[in-house]
């Protein structure tokens, strides 16, 4: 998942449990590679903090430096994607095993 401004790529890799950063340069190239979190994803979202939401057990919430911040607790035993919705981007959806939960925000997501 990229920033808005293009200038910065998350890639998640669920299998070493590790949430990967890098800068992206203006013809595309990736550079600058570290690590943002000790934690993989299915599926991934940004608000428009900056604020990037991991699946998993639940949401994980870090902030752009690679801090946690909060955890969405979600009634199943994972959870696989997350993105804002509706008009104003002010709804999670968060898809499970076997459901969609939805919950309204205080932020706004990016995409």
């Amino acid at each position: 998942m990229g920033t808005p401004d293009g200038k910065t790529l998350y890639v998640a890799d669920i299998g070493a449990k590790k949430t990967w950063k890098y800068d992206v340069l203006p013809d595309g190239y990736l550079t600058n590679k570290t690590l943002f979190c000790e934690m993989g994803s299915d599926g991934m979202t940004i608000d428009d903090k900056g604020n990037v939401y991991l699946t998993g057990k639940g949401v994980t919430v870090f902030d752009k430096n690679g801090t946690q911040i909060a955890h969405i607790p979600v009634p199943a035993d994972w959870t696989a994607n997350v993105v804002f919705g509706a008009l104003d981007r002010r709804t999670m959806f968060i898809t499970a095993m076997d459901a969609v939960y939805t919950l309204q925000m205080k932020t706004r997501g990016v995409w």
